[in-house]
């Protein structure tokens, strides 16, 4: 057993980057009643009767004794007692000793890692990317997916092209780091030949190719004035209307994006269906959830919240399990995976780790 427990503190530790909380006053006792009652709560959603750990841990005791074990944990905030049930759950501080200490996960098998190596592939758009993404991790958790829109900040301007339309409308071609294609119609003052739109991308392109959209906003205020200084009108139109169609990329409201809510629906209890309701709201209103998120973007690898312990009340009976994910350069989001917090730990912490990497990597190619 402590050879098991060593090689699973290793791997969450050294690969996954989970800090280990102090779990020196907790006997060896007491933890494989722990590990064998949350095993058990996992698979089968009950509470766990002492009787029935007793069996799972073969533990050469009475069963007084695991009882008295159950009760010690209880007292100490790992377990708690549903209304008058003889069973007992998991708390979040009792989850959390279970992963942090105890978990023995499972490798991801050769078919989700090739589900990843298919879909994950260099050539789509960083949009389509993360589109695929958050529906793997959906569809092989079994949980809900979710991933994070990087920043503008992190996006850079490649090129742009004009093709002009009936009427004052402008067709936009945005290119952007270098793969991710946007396209926008845009309104113009007046109508524009296409020699016209050519020579305005052609000057665009020019300036402005590499920078990030922040950059760029800054640099197109600074020329502008300078034009109307030299009373340069060709030049303040043009930038103007660079302002305009450059504009796509920062006009996102979209934060992160998120597949499987309907697999939520199918793990709940029904006396769980307020708790979840409240955290739709919050998925809906993106402000606490985002600030989770941020947390774990900071982050060295896979990172845990557990119900009310993450600070955020809408948590309730939920877990979100995030891993950072970049571009070999810079971390530009956050991926995860929502579920109940009685999920698969020992399956889904590797499966977002594997994932992040791997999403990586087809960002970094």
């Amino acid at each position: 057993m402590t050879g098991m427990i060593a090689w699973s503190e290793v791997y969450l530790a050294s690969t996954l980057g989970i800090l280990l909380m102090n779990d020196k006053n907790v006997s060896e006792r007491s933890k494989i009643v722990l590990q064998a009652l949350v095993r058990r709560y996992i698979n089968e959603g009950a509470p766990v009767a002492s009787s029935t750990v007793r069996q799972e841990t073969g533990l050469s005791v009475s069963a007084a004794t695991v009882r008295n074990i159950m009760s010690d944990l209880e007292h100490r905030g790992f377990l708690h007692a549903p209304h008058t049930s003889a069973g007992r759950v998991p708390t979040a501080a009792g989850y959390r000793l279970y992963i942090d200490s105890l978990l023995q996960v499972d490798m991801p098998d050769a078919a989700t890692f090739q589900a990843l190596q298919n879909e994950l592939n260099p050539d789509k758009s960083a949009r389509d990317l993360m589109q695929t993404t958050s529906g793997l991790l959906a569809e092989i958790t079994s949980q809900a997916g979710l991933v994070t829109v990087p920043r503008p900040e992190s996006q850079r301007f490649r090129q742009v092209e004009f093709l002009p339309l009936s009427g004052q409308r402008v067709l936009v071609i945005l290119v952007i780091n270098e793969h991710e294609v946007q396209n926008k119609i845009i309104y113009t003052h007046e109508t524009y030949e296409a020699d016209q739109l050519k020579a305005a991308a052609q000057l665009i392109n020019e300036r402005f190719s590499g920078y990030t959209f922040d950059e760029i906003k800054g640099r197109i205020e600074l020329e502008i004035r300078e034009a109307k200084s030299r009373i340069d009108r060709l030049m303040e139109d043009t930038l103007s209307f660079a302002n305009k169609a450059l504009s796509l990329n920062a006009s996102s409201s979209e934060d992160y994006l998120m597949a499987g809510e309907s697999r939520l629906l199918e793990a709940v209890s029904p006396h769980e269906l307020d708790h979840l309701k409240e955290l739709f709201s919050a998925l809906e209103q993106k402000k606490d959830v985002l600030h989770l998120l941020q947390r774990s973007s900071d982050a060295d690898g896979v990172k845990i919240f557990i119900g009310e312990e993450a600070g955020f009340n809408a948590l309730g009976n939920f877990s979100l399990v995030t891993a950072p994910y970049g571009d070999g350069k810079k971390t530009l989001g956050v991926l995860g995976v929502i579920g109940p917090t009685r999920m698969e730990y020992n399956r889904v912490i590797p499966i977002v780790d594997l994932t992040a990497r791997m999403l990586s990597q087809a960002l970094s190619n």
